[in-house]
């Protein structure tokens, strides 16, 4: 059976968005997880679905001009994840959206139906996001590893990763890593 991993990028008290949010705090939003290598499927909730459509597709369709979050010119490894991210089958779960723009994505209405993805022949399949999505797969068993970046700040205010976990889940670190930018790098298994 195909792994499950879930990557996010949060503050030391659990934010993935601040009380703006967004994350201000993100300079990349490129694979800061190393995971691109191990990776053919992705899974996104359908709330992140439009925005980070919008994202990759403004830095494949012209990958010199600042991005509109940030105003900064995309990096090479933003352009790297946008080749990747428009050439890899995309799995959004939804019971609301009717269709999506993407070429290589499919809705899926029920989180069951990551379970048939998983047993048919692969590489791991990366959960993008949102933090409902993540935290909603948790608690049905669904993700095998988590991989969070973590940044240096304190926002006391904003959207938490696992705010809208329904139970205790055990985690076991199997890395931790920091890094020249003051991030730090944590790999663990979700226990079953």
């Amino acid at each position: 059976m195909r792994k499950v991993v879930a990557g996010m990028q949060m503050t030391i008290d659990g934010m993935i968005d601040g009380p703006d949010g967004y994350a201000d705090w993100v300079d990349s939003w490129s694979d800061t997880f190393d995971l691109l290598p191990e990776i053919d499927a992705c899974v996104l909730g359908s709330g992140m679905y439009e925005g980070y459509e919008h994202y990759w597709s403004a830095i494949k369709a012209d990958p010199h001009s600042p991005l509109e979050l940030s105003g900064n010119l995309p990096t090479s490894e933003e352009i790297e994840y946008a080749d990747f991210a428009l050439n890899t089958p995309h799995y959004v779960l939804s019971n609301t959206l009717d269709g999506v723009r993407w070429a290589n994505t499919t809705v899926l209405r029920d989180a069951g139906e990551i379970d048939v993805l998983r047993r048919k022949p692969g590489k791991t399949i990366y959960v993008v996001g949102g933090a409902r999505t993540v935290s909603g797969l948790l608690d049905r068993g669904t993700i095998d590893e988590l991989r969070l970046t973590i940044h240096p700040l304190v926002v006391g205010e904003g959207k938490a990763l696992f705010a809208t976990v329904a139970q205790r889940h055990r985690l076991q670190l199997n890395e931790a890593k920091s890094r020249s930018d003051g991030t730090v790098s944590l790999v663990y298994s979700v226990g079953k």
